[in-house]
């Protein structure tokens, strides 16, 4: 792939629910929804889930929507997959959601050679195998 080439969903092994704190994001993203948890005595934004919150301690924790849109706080380009699944290159990125969270994911429908730190972004919803709905990102 040049960096010109159209960054597209992998088709590798693809991660599932491994825990039922967990559930709600996966339910959501089967309903093309982007979820979150955000506590409700301090107000701090959560991702992955927790049963505390990170900031106060408190279990006070609820499950809100995203509205899935943010920029790319950091990123790379891997060219040597893990597993032969993967098809290289493929970009992992950072994206700070707008609602103050963070999320290791996936950018796709964009060339390598535009990725930039900081371009606003937009959740995507991909279905990679029958009740198996992925989160990537792309260019807003």
């Amino acid at each position: 792939m040049s960096s010109g080439e159209v960054l597209r969903p992998q088709n590798g092994p693809v991660p599932h629910p491994s825990s039922p704190l967990s559930a709600p994001f996966w339910d959501g993203c089967r309903a093309g929804e982007l979820r979150y948890q955000r506590c409700r005595a301090c107000g701090a934004a959560h991702f992955p889930p927790a049963e505390h919150c990170r900031q106060c301690l408190t279990g006070n924790l609820t499950w809100m929507r995203s509205a899935g849109v943010g920029e790319i706080y950091s990123w790379t380009v891997v060219y040597r997959p893990v597993t032969p699944e993967f098809e290289p290159p493929y970009a992992p990125v950072i994206v700070t959601l707008d609602e103050g969270y963070q999320m290791l994911t996936n950018i796709v429908a964009i060339a390598l050679a535009d990725l930039a730190i900081g371009m606003r972004v937009q959740v995507q919803f991909h279905q990679v195998r029958t009740g198996l709905t992925l989160p990537y990102f792309t260019p807003s």
